[in-house]
């Protein structure tokens, strides 16, 4: 390692450890690496313009955010509550429920995890601790852990990022997503009904099946979004990028003109809020562009790939070893951090050892989701904390249970690639 790049990462762990935003602690470990190497420290700039320039696909982001914030406004998230309350409301644990299903529908809207957080999940934690039957902390917790089926089942921000630094295809990504996002819904209601009956959950009191019907019906147009997205980019109407900005434009749609549930002024506060959300996310993407070329530089991955080669590890040591650390890494680092600068350096290992790239992408995608969730960092316990004043020691207290399922259902996707491959191969994946 040289001295440059030893500066660099020391620059970059320290500003972090004091609580630096990473994108600029990313942006200055950069800066210092450019300047002690002697390089031109325009690079940075250059390098952030060519890797904008030549990724299209990342209009998507902000595109994406843009219509989960507008499906947060408005009556579109209660509609869709409401179905689902009538679906599945009536069983044991039924409200936890509801809460795993609406992130599984609205999953399909959204690819954001911590917009179902704020928006979608603050209505159902409200909804569980006002019947009474659930501790504030139990609601939380698997509202958090349901919100991180989000970006598994498409649209994924955090798949889209992969993409750009894997160049995988997109399209089969989101088709890979579909069954991981499903088998983490069945395994948190699982843990759900088993905790519901440990601890006498109270049924709630089920709506009549003749009602199942009309609010379906209410809730259709929003339930049609997922089914748009997916045949525009399947069906080969759309590119994921044209496909996002299709999803934002019915989202609109739907909340102005068709629910009737979106004033002008509540479109600028959304529009505003999304440009702040994006921009976040852009910083990161700018500072990952200029530290990726910086590994390059290092020829950092293709020593880790020799030396891996080296060793001789089976693609299934490796899977899990990368695994475990993007799992601790997940305690301490964000989703995105984490997919644009750790992921990348592993990419050049897995062509070595004949991993499929969309197989590892979902399972790390997967792999950071559980992240969210994990203590101490844990955004999302932050962002339930946050938005319902639920103390966060009650959460974390609760949190467990639901991780250790989410663990379990990553360990079946590494161990069993076909889960994720099936439906890309179906589509005619030759990976």
């Amino acid at each position: 390692m040289s001295l440059p790049f030893a500066l660099c990462l020391l620059t970059l762990f320290l500003l972090s450890a004091i609580g630096t935003p990473i994108a600029y602690a990313i942006l200055v470990g950069a800066l210092i690496y450019l300047g002690v190497a002697g390089q031109d420290i325009a690079l940075a700039g250059e390098q952030i313009l060519a890797g904008l320039f030549e990724s299209f696909v990342l209009l998507a982001v902000p595109l994406f955010i843009v219509a989960a914030n507008i499906m947060n406004a408005g009556t579109i998230s209660e509609r869709l509550l409401s179905f689902c309350v009538a679906a599945v409301g009536r069983f044991r644990g039924g409200l936890g429920h509801v809460n795993v299903v609406s992130s599984l529908i609205f999953s399909g809207m959204s690819g954001s995890a911590v917009a179902d957080a704020a928006g979608i999940g603050k209505i159902i934690v409200q909804m569980m601790t006002r019947s009474g039957h659930y501790t504030p902390g139990y609601a939380a917790a698997i509202t958090a852990a349901s919100a991180t089926i989000g970006p598994i089942i498409p649209p994924s921000i955090p798949m889209v990022l992969y993409a750009l630094v894997s160049n995988t295809s997109i399209g089969y990504l989101f088709l890979g997503g579909i069954l991981p996002g499903l088998l983490m819904g069945v395994v948190l209601m699982a843990m759900n009904t088993w905790i519901s009956a440990r601890r006498g959950f109270a049924l709630e009191e089920p709506v009549p099946l003749r009602e199942l019907p009309r609010k379906t019906a209410n809730a259709f147009p929003a339930l049609l979004m997922p089914a748009i997205l997916l045949y525009g980019i399947y069906g080969g109407v759309t590119t994921p990028t044209e496909a996002a900005a299709v999803a934002a434009a019915y989202a609109l749609i739907l909340a102005s003109l068709f629910y009737r549930a979106m004033s002008l002024r509540a479109l600028y506060t959304i529009l505003v809020e999304s440009a702040r959300s994006s921009a976040a996310v852009g910083l990161v993407i700018g500072g990952a562009l200029i530290l990726n070329y910086i590994v390059a530089s290092e020829n950092i991955p293709n020593l880790v790939a020799q030396q891996l080669v080296g060793l001789d590890v089976s693609p299934l040591v490796f899977l899990l070893g990368v695994n475990l650390l993007i799992l601790l890494l997940g305690c301490v680092l964000d989703a995105s951090t984490i997919i644009l600068v750790i992921i990348p350096l592993f990419i050049p290992s897995c062509r070595e050892l004949g991993i499929d790239l969309v197989h590892f992408g979902v399972v790390a995608v997967v792999n950071c989701m559980i992240g969210l969730i994990t203590p101490p960092y844990g955004i999302l316990l932050f962002v339930l904390n946050a938005v319902t004043r639920i103390p966060l020691a009650e959460i974390i207290r609760e949190i467990w249970g639901f991780l250790a399922v989410l663990i379990f259902a990553l360990l079946i996707l590494i161990f069993f690639p076909g889960v994720t491959l099936w439906l890309p191969r179906l589509f005619g994946y030759g990976g």
